[in-house]
């Protein structure tokens, strides 16, 4: 963030301040109101914090209009087309692409965190057999604080830097086992010799009666998603990790936080939404009358899947999980499955309906990625703990930045106060 050399004056009520303008590298300019209540005796009101950049930061960039996203600056699809998803981790929680050896470095250690400790292992029966797996995932993202105190030392860069790498690859395991879990299954464990979304596809499918092939093509279409979701700027559950960040807590509860912040449909559940869709509106047949409900305003009923809070264009991650989309149903040789070819139908008649073109509604990652899922066999019920599996990478790097900030404060945001104005205590003997 630098100085522009520009101020903001605003006046109210005979008193007035005068606000810097900061510049950063890409985006709009931002009003630096910190002293506004001091010299104004106001607060700013922001509901979401749509308008307000609540920190600064190195790592993500999104221009909604142009379509842009970029990670350190590199566009995103040439990271999704040409990186590794170990790649694009170390990209993030270090600022630059690695070379060869530091690459191989960072793989080999995040290896070796790949194990949950045994006692662990026996966390995951105090669930019932019937629990979403994203509360499996939530508590025992957390109670990994309970098995690594080292990690309540975040002043230490090497502790910091350990409790990355022990989130990034214990996540898989736990996201696979909290499945395997639901299901009655064997929990499988790592094996060093798979790539990290190889070995992920490993631990969900595998069984120890049996050998386990990896298809390379489901790996490939894994690792891309992985890359597609690994950070968003400052969505709700990012700022969510920074927030409990900001009070000192440990990175696994800020990550916990994180986690149960995805979980809202609003947020985490959108490509689930998309199958829910999907099979509500039933058959081929209903697309027309689905579309006609969709256009009316009064009918309550919405395109899930299309379009985005952020982008006014097309979302840039939905290009390459469109080719990626295609790539696995023609791998798995999908033709027959009605709702992945009602999927397929829908998204023709969209991209070329004049009224969702004007709209910007676009298919978004969270339409092709929920059939890419569903394709390879996930259920609906994972597939936001997918999604916590990939955005832990981008959570811990924000908090990384975050707790290296200077003058890094807790947060504590204002409110505008609706309630009663201040009354005397009535005893209950007089209140009738």
């Amino acid at each position: 963030m630098t100085e522009s050399g520009k101020v903001a004056t605003v006046s109210l009520e005979g008193k007035t301040a005068s606000l810097p303008v900061h510049s950063g590298t890409l985006g709009p300019d931002v009003l630096d109101i910190r002293k506004i209540t001091a010299d104004l005796g106001v607060f700013t009101f922001d509901p979401g914090y749509g308008e307000t950049a609540s920190c600064t930061s190195k790592i993500t960039f999104i221009d909604g209009d142009k379509g842009v996203l970029l990670h350190r600056g590199y566009p995103i699809a040439q990271l999704a087309e040409q990186a590794t998803f170990t790649e694009v981790a170390y990209l993030l929680l270090n600022g630059e692409l690695p070379t060869s050896t530091e690459h191989d470095s960072f793989v080999e250690t995040l290896k070796s965190h790949t194990l949950l400790h045994e006692q662990i292992r026996n966390f995951f029966n105090g669930f019932r057999r019937d629990a979403h797996p994203m509360a499996i995932l939530c508590g025992t993202v957390g109670a990994l604080s309970a098995f690594y105190s080292d990690a309540n030392d975040i002043s230490n860069a090497a502790s910091r830097n350990l409790s990355a790498v022990r989130l990034i690859a214990k996540l898989p395991t736990i996201a696979a086992w909290a499945y395997k879990y639901t299901q009655g299954e064997a929990f499988i464990y790592p094996r060093n010799d798979l790539t990290y979304a190889e070995n992920f596809l490993s631990m969900m499918f595998a069984h120890p009666s049996e050998p386990y092939k990896v298809n390379p093509i489901l790996a490939r279409a894994m690792d891309r998603i992985l890359i597609l979701h690994a950070d968003h700027e400052q969505n709700a559950s990012t700022s969510t990790v920074r927030m409990a960040g900001s009070t000192g807590a440990n990175p696994f509860a800020c990550v916990a936080a994180g986690i149960a912040a995805l979980w809202g449909p609003a947020h985490g559940g959108a490509n689930e939404a998309v199958l829910k869709m999907l099979a509500k509106i039933g058959s081929k047949e209903n697309i027309p009358e689905f579309i006609a409900q969709v256009k009316d305003k009064n009918s309550g009923v919405r395109l899930m899947g299309f379009g985005h809070r952020v982008y006014k264009n097309f979302d840039p991650r939905a290009k390459i999980m469109q080719a990626t989309c295609h790539e696995v149903l023609g791998e798995l040789g999908i033709k027959d499955d009605p709702l992945l070819d009602l999927a397929v139908d829908l998204e023709k008649i969209a991209i070329h309906d004049e009224y969702f073109v004007k709209r910007s509604l676009y298919p978004n990652v969270d339409f092709y990625s929920g059939i890419i899922l569903k394709a390879m066999g996930i259920p609906t019920s994972m597939f936001t703990v997918l999604f916590a599996l990939a955005r832990t990478t981008g959570w811990i790097s924000q908090w990384k930045e975050m707790i290296e900030e200077p003058g890094q404060r807790i947060s504590r945001p204002r409110q505008l106060y609706t309630g009663s104005p201040e009354r005397d205590f009535v005893p209950l003997a007089k209140r009738g």
